[in-house]
């Protein structure tokens, strides 16, 4: 059942007579009276009856398609002064129109009525049930999403669920899924977990997907996934026997990239090694030097060897090259992002370690926390701008305000900035967002509360954390919030080592000594994952893997959105951010683990007289070869 869900008890006749009442603004039961009309009305009232008129006008728009306006409406109006009839009502309108308009937090805020005292007839208490389990998912929750529409399911509600079951479910990490098995012994699901994990453990390989498949519809016989499996698997029947076997890897050798390339392909040729002792059915590997050959002689020759796919390139003018092209020769997986606001080539996508990423999900969630007026610091380089307009954007874009920018020079003193940044008016902000390296970072906190500003929210990008648990060093950083990838944080990103994804591939590249390399490799063993899988991108664009680097994900013009955890530095030591975002008029069930933006790459930060450098953080250089 598909998001633009309907009001489910709209009688029959009511839709009779809007069908054959097309372009007329009036409902049966309004007395005629058109929703204009009715807010109108409301404007002259007060009290309980503008709340009704407002409600029932709301309604109408709903009932006619117009559930934008309609959900403006419903969610302005003050519940207080509607009677509990109305109450219900309300919840139902307005919990309709959100998810037509996929606005999860509306159908939340709507579906709490389902934790108050309301009495609710057994049809509505089911509908909104299943609406805040649609919308859970929608906020960032698919645990508690999956855990409600499972529920529904052991509870014979009469929905068909499997698909609104998959789409959360298949999203889950493994610590999650696990978390739902312990919950819940019962045999739906148990059956619904044990799906997931074939599912996620399959990797590319749709033949011994298919092959699991049949062993686990024999242990769940009477299962509903077994009389109608998800949609989205009954898809990959039509790429079953298109398994990418062999992959064309385009890395420099030599050049300012050299280096980078080389961390990389340790990732790639470590995972492959990896999964193929682990019995896994995976692709093959076939470098091709990019150093000093064009695009078209690089594909040429991936052609000739039989590669069905390819990985790179890594400079990001060979990738802007790409991203204007109609469509590329094999299906690519570049390792970076073009200079393009779009990608318009067909098979090509985009994967890269982006600080744009990471502080769009800054934005998202400083807002989902409440907070409206913004300041920021970032680095006085065309790094720094960058990232600040990434912020910027998605930050605006929410609603919220830029109150004060400070572009800091990184070899200077952190007092003047910080004193810049709060215009001797510490409460003209009321969070800050951080770009800036670890030595830098660490006195930004000390700074702000010798100015009286010690109480100011800090949001940061994961450049802030050297990459190795340093409690005496990042003490002053304590309640500062961050994201980083899964691999450098494993505590606060997984619940420990042993829930990492790829956690055997992790334990092989763990040992070197620079953060800054695993960080890169971690980069490698995602692209490789990626690329294997690019089949099943092209045939459900709605894949998730839950990888090295953050959970990832496709945007629809390919560009792979990278989503990352969230921690908070205590005692000096990265830990789980434990609380959900405090939203307005909501509250949400669980923190969100991972939320975040799209599209760059960045794996070793430029240094500051702009050249490039492999020193353990991210690569960002001037001349742009694997950053946007």
């Amino acid at each position: 059942m598909g998001y633009a869900l309907r009001r489910l008890l709209l009688p029959l006749m009511a839709t009779l007579l809007l069908a054959g009442c097309a372009g007329q603004s009036f409902m049966p039961g309004t007395g005629g009276q058109s929703a204009q009309e009715l807010l109108n009305q409301a404007n002259n009232q007060s009290g309980q009856q503008a709340a009704a008129s407002r409600l029932q006008a709301a309604d109408i728009l709903a009932r006619q398609g117009d559930t934008a306006q309609a959900l403006q409406i419903a969610g302005q109006i003050d519940t207080s002064q509607l009677d509990a009839t109305q109450q219900v009502k309300w919840a139902l309108v307005l919990s309709d129109a959100g998810i037509a308009e996929k606005d999860g937090w509306s159908v939340i805020r709507a579906t709490d009525i389902l934790d108050t005292n309301a009495a609710l007839s057994s049809d509505d208490g089911q509908t909104l049930r299943y609406r805040r389990g649609i919308a859970l998912n929608m906020v960032g929750e698919p645990e508690a999403s999956a855990r409600l529409l499972i529920g529904l399911q052991q509870n014979n509600a009469p929905y068909d669920l499997n698909d609104d079951i998959w789409k959360p479910l298949s999203s889950l990490s493994p610590t999650a899924l696990d978390s739902l098995a312990a919950a819940d012994d019962s045999a739906i699901m148990q059956g619904w977990v044990d799906l997931a994990r074939l599912y996620r453990a399959s990797g590319g390989d749709i033949g011994n997907l298919f092959d699991r498949l049949d062993q686990w519809r024999s242990r769940y016989p009477d299962h509903p996934a077994n009389r109608r499996l998800p949609s989205d698997l009954t898809a990959l029947r039509q790429i079953e026997g298109n398994e990418i076997h062999q992959i064309a890897v385009f890395l420099p050798q030599s050049g300012p990239l050299s280096n980078i390339a080389a961390a990389i392909r340790n990732g790639l040729e470590t995972r492959a090694e990896d999964a193929k002792s682990q019995g896994e059915n995976t692709p093959s590997l076939t470098f091709v030097d990019s150093s000093n050959q064009d695009i078209d002689a690089l594909y040429a020759q991936a052609t000739m060897s039989g590669a069905q796919a390819v990985i790179g390139p890594l400079d990001k003018e060979k990738v802007s090259q790409l991203e204007t092209r109609a469509s590329v020769p094999l299906p690519t997986l570049a390792l970076n992002y073009g200079e393009h606001a779009r990608n318009s080539a067909t098979n090509l996508y985009q994967y890269g370690l982006s600080a744009e990423d990471e502080a769009r999900q800054a934005a998202h969630r400083a807002h989902l926390d409440g907070h409206r007026r913004a300041g920021i610091m970032v680095p006085d380089n065309d790094w720094g701008s960058r990232v600040l307009a990434a912020f910027r954007q998605r930050w605006e874009s929410e609603g919220g305000q830029v109150a004060s920018v400070e572009s800091y020079n990184p070899s200077e003193s952190v007092a003047p900035a910080v004193r810049n940044l709060l215009n001797s008016d510490p409460s003209s902000m009321d969070m800050l967002f951080l770009l800036a390296l670890p030595s830098y970072a660490r006195q930004v906190p000390p700074t702000l509360d010798f100015y009286y500003a010690a109480d100011l929210p800090i949001y940061a990008t994961s450049h802030l954390y050297a990459g190795t648990p340093e409690p005496r060093a990042d003490h002053d950083l304590n309640d500062v919030q961050f994201v980083d990838i899964p691999w450098m944080i494993p505590d606060a990103a997984a619940g420990g080592v042993d829930a990492l994804p790829f956690v055997s591939t992790y334990r092989r590249l763990v040992t070197q000594d620079d953060p800054g390399l695993l960080k890169l490799n971690a980069m490698g063993v995602d692209a490789y994952e990626l690329a294997r899988r690019l089949p099943l991108f092209q045939a459900l664009p709605n894949t998730q893997i839950f990888g090295a680097t953050g959970t990832l994900s496709a945007r629809d013009d390919g560009r792979i959105q990278r989503t990352l955890p969230w921690a908070v530095f205590e005692s000096g030591t990265p830990q789980p951010l434990l609380s959900g975002p405090a939203t307005s008029g909501t509250q949400t069930t669980a923190a969100p683990s991972t939320q975040g933006g799209t599209d760059d790459s960045s794996s070793s930060r430029a240094s500051s007289n702009g050249g490039e450098q492999l020193n353990g953080f991210a690569l960002d250089s001037d001349n742009g070869d694997d950053s946007d």
